[in-house]
């Protein structure tokens, strides 16, 4: 069963979420650090070259499924133009309301 954008615990998240499936870029960013990093399947990316590529240009979103760690980790079902559906974890470095990392890859 998909957890609705709006129940997920942790506001950060819950606006990262919010902000990547509506496809919008500056409420994306806003809710990241200025230095924010970030991994996909272990390996580190470029963070503007992967969300363009993965979420913006592809039309990205996410059905999350389930959510632990106080809404710092979730596993969703991520889809895009590119890849389709496949199913994604997630987790996500916060402090003071902002996003400093965060780590997807299957699940």
């Amino acid at each position: 069963m998909t957890i609705s954008p709006a129940k997920l615990s942790d506001p950060t998240v819950r606006a990262f979420v919010t902000a990547v499936n509506a496809g919008d870029r500056d409420a994306f960013l806003s809710v990241l650090t200025p230095d924010a990093t970030m991994s996909d399947d272990g390996s580190d990316r470029d963070l503007d070259d992967w969300t363009e590529r993965e979420i913006f240009s592809s039309r990205g979103r996410m059905d999350v499924q389930t959510e632990s760690a106080g809404g710092h980790a979730l596993v969703a079902d991520f889809t895009n133009d590119t890849w389709g559906q496949m199913r994604t974890a997630w987790r996500f470095t916060v402090h003071a309301g902002k996003i400093s990392r965060f780590e997807t890859g299957q699940a």
